[in-house]
């Protein structure tokens, strides 16, 4: 399908399935899929779990001192092709999908700190090309010379609805209208941040997915991939 390997960045709105399209990808073109969210997610739990945010402040000098004795990194294990996410060595795949994370991450990824030390983890992974990258600034920090970028959106009430069968999916029984107000909340906060706010890159492809299933956004790629590529 690629003869050359290239990177591909997918930004966008929360819970519009970057994810799952990216995942997608990479097993279809063979490249490593790297969830940007997963690791800010991560460090949101961290600074959680480690008394660094209270009331929804945050403490920004002790988070920041710690920071850089984080150690957060990426596993497949054989029995499954989703990646799991370690902090410290303990897989915290689960607990990163947490509402009490959710409400927070927007914050905690807004400080200039935090994406500084992202973006040289994930800067430093796709040295190498052949990966498939999702988050927030993807192709407009991270990785402005990526080959092909894709800008992600659809209806927040499809975005909370597919959120809450996901929760339902994993034996959690979620309020509908908690999850449609945190991701109004998390769109508005990831626009109007002050460090890298979420944005559509100038060359990325617009793909609304409101009413688009899976198969039907893969037929898309390829199709873009083949005028491109092909």
């Amino acid at each position: 399908m690629l003869t050359q390997k290239i990177i591909i960045a997918i930004d966008g709105y929360s819970s519009t399935g970057k994810s799952s399209f990216a995942k997608s990808i990479a097993y279809k073109l063979g490249y490593t899929y790297i969830d940007s969210g997963a690791i800010y997610r991560a460090i949101t739990l961290f600074a959680l779990k480690n008394g660094f945010v209270k009331e929804s402040h945050i403490d920004e000098q002790a988070l920041q001192k710690a920071l850089f004795t984080l150690s957060i990194s990426f596993f497949h294990p054989s029995f499954s092709t989703e990646s799991r996410v370690l902090v410290d060595g303990i897989d915290v795949s689960q607990e990163i999908r947490s509402l009490s994370v959710s409400d927070m991450v927007s914050q905690v990824s807004a400080l200039s700190f935090v994406r500084a030390f992202v973006d040289n983890l994930l800067q430093k992974w796709g040295e190498q090309k052949g990966i498939v990258m999702d988050g927030r600034d993807i192709g407009t920090v991270v990785f402005p010379q990526a080959e092909l970028k894709i800008f992600m959106t659809a209806s927040p009430e499809i975005r909370a609805q597919r959120r809450f069968k996901e929760l339902l999916d994993k034996g959690v029984h979620p309020v509908y209208q908690e999850i449609l107000d945190n991701i109004q909340k998390r769109d508005y906060l990831d626009q109007n941040r002050n460090h890298a706010p979420l944005c559509r890159a100038p060359d990325a492809l617009l793909l609304d997915n409101t009413e688009l299933t899976q198969q039907e956004q893969m037929l898309w790629l390829e199709q873009i991939i083949a005028e491109r590529w092909g």
